[in-house]
């Protein structure tokens, strides 16, 4: 049997032994929003409502929503378990006795080639396939870089843990990417490059911000991109592409906690660091102005009451076709979608979050955002749809509503 949100809403407020009045005062949500979902006669709510119930709760929002927490496909030598055992390496820990290696480790050209190969794979949305390979790759990586003490080779070891962070985010296990995090940064510091601590700190921002930490996201994006910020008339490509990815990552915990217009100030900045570097990919990531202003979109959506016009607005600037992630890419979608249903385009809404799927199968699945505007969709549908039907049974949304 399917369980609704407003099921585990009730059964966690019950756990917690607090009345509908006190989650309505401690999420700031109304009590009657509260009830209807409780009762069933909403099925769901706002993406921004949803997180303020989460953390009302103390819990994460995937719990909340029920977000798949597995990849699609099993592999035999890996999967997100296997990741959880590389990033959690007893053998690792000061004072414990780790085994030897069992086979030689790649050299640091090859190995240089399998991480570049595998940020290619995640970024291109194929988390089963990345799953399976990347437990061996940090494995290898730790192998490496005790036979070849080098700062290329740790370079290369920070962006693998990068990716170990990044895959359990995206798959709702946010507290293994945080230890993935702080080997990434220990990493980073062996490699003595300052930008590519830098980089760790925008990749633990979003972990926080998925834990529903905004205000310590925001912090530390924040106080790292003023302690990184460049002299503009000598800044590198590299240096103005990370100082302009921790102001992106400052921005959306700010939107978060409803500040619009300083995180939009934070953008501006952060554009402008892109029209100076031009597009930019380093340190396993890509910088453009494009980039930025699909953040626009998205911070325009974040907050208590997003601004769904605004967010419209933003999207007309963007160049989809100058987007080079595909996964940026859906994301990108899926925040326009999302305005275009809160602003009576229910048509277009579904147009684009079903050319997403086609895209992005796998990686539309763990999208907290694609599924409550699914969810919305399907409550506020006059006559049965049953393409919106098919996409809801797809995402794990109940659709017998």
């Amino acid at each position: 049997m399917n369980t609704s949100i407003g099921d585990r809403v009730r059964a966690l407020r019950e756990f917690r032994d607090i009345t509908q009045d006190q989650l309505a005062q401690r999420s700031g949500v109304s009590v009657d929003t509260i009830r209807k979902l409780e009762q069933g006669v909403r099925e769901s709510a706002r993406i921004n409502t949803l997180r303020n119930l989460a953390r009302a709760l103390d819990v994460q929002l995937e719990r909340l929503v029920g977000q798949p927490t597995m990849t699609r496909q099993l592999a035999d030598d890996g999967g997100l378990l296997a990741l959880r055992d590389a990033i959690q390496d007893p053998g690792s820990l000061s004072g414990v006795l780790g085994g030897e290696d069992l086979e030689d480790p790649p050299g640091p050209d090859e190995w240089a080639r399998q991480v570049t190969a595998a940020t290619a794979t995640y970024w291109s949305g194929g988390y089963s396939s990345l799953a399976a390979t990347l437990p061996g790759l940090l494995r290898d990586g730790r192998a490496t870089a005790r036979q070849h003490d080098r700062e290329d080779v740790w370079t290369h070891l920070a962006l693998a843990y990068q990716l170990a962070a990044s895959l359990p985010t995206q798959s709702g296990h946010p507290d293994w990417a945080y230890t993935a995090v702080e080997k990434q940064l220990a990493a980073a510091a062996r490699a003595s490059d300052p930008l590519l601590e830098g980089m760790g700190v925008s990749t633990l921002s979003w972990v926080l911000l998925r834990q529903g930490r905004w205000e310590q996201a925001r912090d530390i994006a924040e106080r790292k991109a003023d302690a990184l910020e460049p002299p503009r008339r000598r800044a590198t490509a590299d240096q103005l592409a990370v100082y302009g990815n921790l102001l992106i990552a400052a921005a959306t915990p700010t939107a978060r906690g409803d500040h619009h217009d300083d995180a939009m100030q934070l953008l501006r900045l952060a554009e402008s660091a892109a029209v100076q570097s031009g597009p930019v990919r380093a340190y396993g990531t890509a910088f453009s102005p494009t980039d930025v202003r699909t953040q626009q979109v998205n911070v325009a959506l974040a907050g208590t009451e997003g601004r769904p016009d605004v967010a419209l607005t933003a999207a007309a600037a963007v160049d989809l076709d100058s987007i080079s992630r595909p996964v940026h890419s859906a994301s990108y979608r899926v925040d326009v979608a999302q305005a275009r249903y809160q602003t009576g385009d229910n048509t277009g809404a579904l147009e684009l979050l079903l050319d997403v799927e086609a895209d992005q199968p796998e990686w539309i699945r763990f999208q907290t955002g694609a599924a409550a505007t699914v969810r919305e969709m399907l409550e506020a549908e006059r006559r049965r749809n049953s393409t919106l039907r098919g996409l809801a049974s797809r995402l794990g949304v109940d659709p017998a509503l």
